[in-house]
């Protein structure tokens, strides 16, 4: 008989037979199929074939695209041949021209920047204004000039969710007539079983970012999704992905986990108790898709500890963390403590 070989629908890994699950196993990603699952899965999946379009904006991207390297942190910077990356977005060291992009880095889709550079500093202006412990020299021009509109690498995931949800309900009513008191418990078996399909799940593919800073930013409407062109890069920069989607697959599986577990958790109808028996979300199959989203990104090293800062270049959702200059806060401490000594002392003498 044949013997047919399966990769891992999640993850595209080669499935390896576990004895103790009895089911093929992605030791990448952690899922698991029967072969049943897997056959099912294989007749139904169709290969898609480029089209000459498709190629030739592939060849263009690999005409017309630099990639920089900086030599202090690794980062590695793409942007159109008209443009030129002298400092890294992250570390603001100087970069180097290191080479021409390969095609496989080239995403399928984009969504465009909608907020200009004087939109993002407005944004992140008033979000800073009212800020009293941050350091001086972190609103300066100099440090506001180094914000960059980056083009962030992300996988963005469809996934199908098998549920498995088993709980026992109860409703419990009291109530008193005359001498007496009542309580009346009812128990509901509550059972949901099915397939759930999550759509559009993002995790970015640049390990310097953080991962919780780009959540942060969401959500990115979809609607607004491009073809890719080497138009839309002109004057960005873009980032080259360094974690692939074997890697970004666990957070990818969590989300759509807690996608599923929401809907579950959404279709019940109110108890007083609820008692789980089984909870399961198992990921039956995921489709990839390699795109590039908007990002204003900033960076400021304080102390040694570089702070990072996001706008969603789409919507202009921001998020961050701001410094904190702690000899400033000691002097409004000082300050505040001698401001209530002297009125405690004021009030004490038109009392005493």
């Amino acid at each position: 008989m044949e013997a047919i070989e399966y990769k891992c629908p999640n993850c595209a890994a080669d499935l390896k037979f576990d004895p103790e699950s009895q089911k093929l196993s992605c030791e990448f990603c952690l899922s698991a199929f029967t072969e049943e699952e897997l056959r099912a899965l294989k007749e139904s999946a169709g290969e898609k074939v480029p089209d000459e379009a498709e190629l030739q904006t592939r060849q263009e991207f690999e005409e017309h695209t630099n990639l920089y390297q900086c030599a202090s942190c690794g980062a590695q910077i793409m942007c159109d041949d008209r443009q030129t990356a002298l400092f890294c977005y992250y570390c603001h060291n100087p970069v180097i021209l290191s080479g021409k992009m390969t095609g496989e880095y080239k995403p399928s889709r984009l969504i465009a920047f909608k907020l200009n550079k004087d939109r993002a500093l407005d944004t992140f202006r008033n979000w800073v204004k009212n800020r009293s412990f941050v350091p001086d020299d972190f609103r300066s021009e100099q440090q506001l000039d180094k914000i960059t509109g980056l083009y962030v690498p992300f996988w963005v995931a469809d996934c199908d969710i098998r549920a498995d949800f088993s709980a026992i309900g109860k409703t419990i009513r009291s109530w008193t007539s005359g001498d007496y008191s009542y309580t009346e418990t009812k128990e509901y078996r509550v059972v949901r079983r099915g397939m759930i399909t999550a759509n559009g799940i993002p995790a970015d593919g640049e390990s310097k970012i953080d991962d919780l800073l780009m959540e942060s930013i969401e959500p990115f409407n979809y609607n607004e999704l491009q073809p890719f062109s080497m138009t839309y890069l002109t004057g960005f920069f873009a980032d080259k992905y360094d974690v692939d989607k074997t890697q970004v697959f666990p957070r990818i599986k969590t989300r759509a986990s807690q996608a599923g577990k929401k809907i579950i958790r959404d279709s019940i109808g109110a108890y007083n108790t609820l008692s789980v028996n089984i909870e399961q979300y198992n990921i039956m199959k995921t489709d990839w898709e390699y795109m590039m989203l908007p990002v204003w990104f900033m960076t400021y090293n304080y102390n040694g500890t570089v702070y990072e800062f996001a706008i969603n270049g789409q919507t202009g959702k921001l998020a961050g963390t701001p410094p904190l200059d702690k000899q400033k806060l000691r002097m409004f401490c000082t300050a505040l403590g001698i401001g209530i000594t002297a009125a405690l002392y004021l009030l004490g003498g038109v009392f005493f």
